[in-house]
């Protein structure tokens, strides 16, 4: 694997996508005002035609427009990042997962060894090692703000049935989030999203107010939901670029495909056997945490993959192989 390469490639793409996800933002308020200015102008000349009246655009129309979806965009940006600023670790805490124990369990004794390595490896300050219990999925995550909370949780299912290296694998992954400042990237973003929806929200309650509001609200419902799905493509879509940024870092610092490319191969294996959708999630599936997770659960619909914030299992190994892999099997770990 070329991962410099792919590194470099994966950031000219996110920074490809966050321009057009600024973009998205100023097209809608753009859309917005032109909605509301053709719904006023279709109702001056209905008035027309049954009274000899002209009926001019109010003073302040542009200004009020424009104002008001900023204000809803920015605003909700702002509420939906500081509920999301509680922490890692109050996070983690939150969907059950609680602090290794290094000292009690092997397995979590060599979680926390082969995260101290790869620290020192990666030059990144070390994040809280945290296990997520009764859960028998593979998977892990990266949360925090920056380095003061930052966490780095793993399943139990991940403890049980990674070798070393494939553990190595993973955590360099997750560490690579954190050192990149992935986790603010989707945090901000996620925010920016709620923002749009906003929009859409606004025009609903316009809308139910009645009286002009049937004629106006619509028009920022419109408007506000293509918003808000151009915002949450995009966002999955730098989400996806991060995730291809992450393994290529993997496999640099680990110098080996075998670690990660195990991890997502034996992830297949849960996913044929049914053992990731019936052995136990735990918290992983919570929505505040499942973008931020090394393995998303699968797309479903026709359209699904749009709103993916991972790659496909396959696309990644095939990526970090360079060709297409077999699943691998499972087997506990001594």
């Amino acid at each position: 694997m070329r991962f410099f390469e792919h590194q470099e490639a994966a950031r000219g793409e996110t920074r490809r996508l966050l321009l057009a996800f600024a973009l998205a933002v100023l097209l809608l308020v753009v859309a917005v005002h032109a909605a509301l200015a053709l719904a006023w102008w279709l109702m001056a000349l209905l008035v027309s035609w049954m009274l000899p009246v002209t009926l001019p655009f109010p003073t302040g129309f542009l200004t009020a427009n424009v104002g008001v979806s900023l204000l809803l965009v920015l605003g909700g940006w702002w509420v939906e990042t500081s509920q999301l600023r509680a922490g890692g670790l109050r996070l983690a805490q939150r969907i059950g997962a609680r602090e290794a124990r290094p000292a009690v369990s092997h397995a979590e004794q060599r979680f926390c060894n082969v995260l101290d390595e790869l620290c020192i490896a990666g030059s990144v300050s070390r994040p809280q090692p945290i296990v997520i219990t009764r859960t028998d999925a593979i998977n892990a995550f990266a949360a925090g703000w920056d380095e003061r909370d930052a966490v780095l949780a793993v399943t139990q299912g991940a403890l049980d049935m990674l070798t070393r290296e494939e553990l190595q694998g993973m955590v360099a992954h997750e560490l690579s989030h954190l050192r990149e400042g992935d986790t603010r990237l989707k945090m901000r973003l996620a925010g920016m999203v709620f923002g749009l929806e906003l929009v859409y929200n606004f025009g609903d309650t316009v809308r139910e107010r009645g009286g002009l509001g049937l004629w106006f609200g619509p028009a920022i419902m419109v408007a506000g939901f293509a918003g808000w799905l151009a915002g949450r493509m995009l966002k999955a879509a730098v989400s996806r670029q991060r995730e291809f940024l992450a393994d290529a870092r993997a496999v640099q610092w680990t110098r080996s495909r075998d670690g990660l490319g195990g991890v997502l191969r034996k992830v297949m294996t849960q996913r044929q056997d049914g053992q990731e959708a019936h052995g136990g999630h735990g918290g992983i599936d919570h929505p505040t945490v499942q973008h931020m997770l090394l393995v998303e659960g699968s797309s479903a619909g026709l359209l699904g993959h749009w709103f993916d914030s991972h790659p496909s299992l396959e696309e990644r190994v095939k990526r970090i192989y360079g060709r297409t892999m077999r699943p691998l099997a499972l087997k506990p770990q001594p």
